[in-house]
């Protein structure tokens, strides 16, 4: 079993039934919403900033990558600086610090300080997110910290679907600026409401920087971290091209693509809260499941995507797939940490940061080969079958502990192998 419930001197929670969520699930989910909103706000308020700074639009698009990289190296690094923060100071600190950001970006006057603005609120994000996933985990228990890992993950999900038309009418309404003073005022109003409910901590044995790192000399969490970011490259770097595959070979009018969108998100929302329950029981299991499943339906997105139908059907199912593997690989990174599960949970999300940014960089030049608009989809398929190799090692790994423990108490292998793979 893992010990999730006794790590780091946290307030013991006592375990739930599973219909009910400890109340600061939702309110995390609401934050993780906020935070990623702001990833997909600038693709709907490109023209109106290209306009202002006098620059191209795919100059106004480096403001994405900026945010990704923020997060990318802003997760490990933040997560050990507030190492010996309280976990509720942590997540405050951070929607108070984006907030900041969002304030210097409204009032800049060149390109250069709004993208410095963009990589820190990147950076505070990725803080954000190691923190909430330890206090997520502790505030389940063990036996559901998937599962209230994909309600989180919701949040993303609805991120992921809104955040570009929220983008576009808050550009005609209020301006690119009037939008980022909106979501530095909700962003104050999440830290304080963070603040109220984020369960509170005991004094308890120090956290140790040296802890965190002995914690990555497990093989079996780099497993999960390079699969992750081969799993989430594939589909997410498809993902990123979808449009052109929906107008160009799909024959769907450029009008009707968001909500294609809408349905990417409804099976995204599906897959973040349908998981849990089988991945909090056989987390390796699911994980490889998952992958599979992805592998599928990329590969199936290649010949169905000549119909519209089809295409929105199978794109459904790649948003049912795709989200459903952060969840499962962050609750199996933290479990694997053991004792120090700060630092593996910051790797998880720049893991999967870094499987979107690769993917989406090397999906780009794929359009302009014989392969056309199905060349992302086809590198998806090639990432996904990349990534099952660390999963699969992974659970020979699993299967060899296991027999080595099942040998020592003279249980029979595969008995035990059945009760905790």
């Amino acid at each position: 079993m893992s010990r999730l419930g006794t790590l780091g001197g946290m307030a013991t929670v006592a375990r739930t039934p599973r219909s009910t969520l400890p109340p600061i699930i939702p309110v995390l989910a609401l934050g993780a919403f906020l935070m990623c909103t702001t990833e997909f706000l600038i693709a709907g308020l490109l023209p109106q900033m290209a306009d202002d700074f006098g620059v191209r639009p795919s100059r106004i698009g480096l403001l994405i990558m900026a945010f990704a990289v923020g997060m990318i190296v802003g997760a490990p690094v933040m997560a050990l600086a507030s190492l010996r923060l309280p976990k509720r100071a942590t997540l405050v600190l951070a929607l108070a610090t984006f907030g900041a950001g969002h304030v210097v970006a409204a009032l800049s006057g060149s390109f250069e300080l709004l993208f410095a603005a963009r990589v820190l609120t990147g950076v505070v994000t990725g803080a954000f997110w190691s923190a909430a996933t330890v206090v997520a985990t502790r505030a389940a228990g063990p036996d559901s910290s998937t599962r209230v890992l994909g309600v989180i993950g919701s949040g993303v999900a609805l991120a992921t679907v809104l955040g570009v038309p929220l983008g576009s009418l808050a550009g005609e309404h209020l301006g690119w600026r009037g939008a980022f003073w909106a979501l530095a005022a909700l962003a104050v109003a999440a830290a304080a409401v963070i603040g109220r409910f984020t369960p509170g901590e005991r004094t308890g044995a120090a956290v140790s920087v040296g802890s965190e790192f002995r914690a990555l000399r497990s093989v079996r969490l780099w497993l999960v971290l390079g699969g992750t970011v081969l799993l989430m490259g594939g589909c997410m770097g498809t993902f990123s091209f979808i449009s052109p595959l929906l107008t160009k070979r799909s024959g769907i009018p450029l009008e009707l693509v968001p909500l294609v969108f809408v349905c990417f998100g409804a099976g995204s929302m599906i897959g973040t809260n349908g998981v849990g329950r089988f991945a909090d029981r056989r987390p390796v299991a699911t994980l490889i499941a998952c992958a599979l499943a992805a592998a599928l339906v990329l590969l199936l997105l290649i010949p169905l995507s000549a119909n519209p139908v089809t295409a929105v059907i199978v794109i459904t199912l790649l948003g049912v797939v795709s989200m459903a593997i952060p969840p499962v690989a962050t609750g199996l990174s933290v479990r694997l940490a053991g004792s120090a599960p700060t630092l593996a949970g910051a790797l998880t999300v720049s893991a999967f940061n870094g499987g979107v940014a690769a993917g989406s960089a090397i999906g780009g030049h794929t359009l302009n080969t014989s392969l056309g608009e199905t060349g992302p989809a086809t590198l998806g398929v090639v990432m996904v079958a990349l990534g099952l190799i660390p999963l699969a090692v992974l659970a020979m790994r699993r299967a060899g502990r296991t027999k080595t423990s099942a040998d020592n108490h003279g249980v029979p292998a595969c008995t035990a192998q059945l009760a905790r793979a």
